[in-house]
């Protein structure tokens, strides 16, 4: 296996495994890639409530063979469930479509809540989506408990902004085992992971390769994060596609990187990317951040993200 199998420990002390495989988008293909991912040596599985991914995730791992004690599995608490007498009864529903007893790492996918309800996007007569008034402090508290249940081994949160970090820290109990947030080589947010390694929160990387997805309007057509020269370059050096350099310079900040991929021999590949990449590659990487963040949902979910992050989109 040409990989690594690199791991970083969590402030509960368990084990993440560097690479995971992301399940968003496709809900049909999600069987057949997990199974191919978890063939090729992934035991790192990332999904959520919002992708309808769960089952398919959960028959795959059923039919691999693969103990549940060797896998690492994150899903996420989706916007409908942050009133707290949701938020449990949305876990046992994961759970359930999973076909686990217990998650690795359960994360509030986003700070903002929508309209209570079994609609995972619940809309007003306009279109526009319903909004819910539950506070995310609430939303995570309620999580908190559910860490007593043993439901769970640890939890955190997803697409946050400093300060809403900053106010989560402050007034509840348990410091987030894990941050996800969009970061890839154009969009680095070095200080931001820096104050995540102080506060003892590991930073998973979603979108590792910028994303060029079409439900993302970047505004400019910039051909892509993995064609980028400088990656291109190093990949050259050491064998490795630039889609394989990105994932390493991640991985050689410290964090976890999610991939996703549908295709088999793009799967295998980016398991690959846990290479150990030379300091002087990393330094050149980190010359290449453009600021750039595909992924800002406010106006949709009308709440204001990123707000005191690089890449706000104005």
């Amino acid at each position: 296996m040409a990989h690594n199998g690199t791991t970083f420990t969590l402030n509960t002390g368990a084990k993440i495994p560097a690479i995971g495989f992301g399940t968003w988008q496709d809900a049909d293909a999600q069987e057949p890639a997990v199974t191919i991912a978890l063939k090729a040596g992934y035991r790192h599985i990332d999904t959520a409530r919002i992708y309808g991914t769960e089952k398919a995730v959960g028959q795959a791992i059923k039919n691999s063979g693969v103990s549940r004690d060797q896998l690492f599995i994150t899903t996420k608490l989706w916007n409908n469930a942050h009133h707290p007498d949701d938020v449990e009864k949305q876990l046992d529903a994961s759970l359930k479509d999973l076909g686990v007893d217990h998650l690795d790492l359960w994360l509030m996918h986003w700070p903002s809540p929508f309209a209570r309800g079994d609609t995972l996007i619940p809309k007003d007569s306009n279109g526009k989506i319903q909004k819910g008034d539950t506070d995310y402090v609430d939303t995570y508290k309620a999580m908190e408990k559910c860490l007593e249940s043993g439901k769970i081994k640890a939890i955190g949160v997803s697409n946050f902004s400093k300060d809403e970090l900053d106010r989560l820290l402050k007034e509840t109990s348990v410091v987030p085992a894990a941050h996800q947030i969009e970061l890839h080589p154009w969009l680095q947010q070095n200080s931001f992971t820096d104050w995540h390694k102080q506060k003892g929160i590991h930073v998973t990387q979603y979108s590792p390769f910028g994303n060029q997805n079409e439900i993302y309007d970047s505004g400019k057509d910039l051909g892509k994060l993995m064609d980028d020269p400088a990656l291109v370059d190093i990949g050259k050096k050491h064998g490795k596609a630039g889609a394989q350099v990105a994932l390493a310079w991640g991985i050689a900040k410290g964090h976890s990187v999610i991939p996703k991929s549908k295709t088999e021999h793009r799967i295998k590949a980016n398991l690959e990317g846990d290479f150990k990449l030379p300091e002087e590659d990393v330094k050149k990487i980190d010359t290449i951040d453009k600021k750039l963040r595909f992924n800002d949902p406010s106006g949709n979910f009308q709440w204001n993200f990123y707000s005191d992050l690089d890449g706000k989109k104005n």
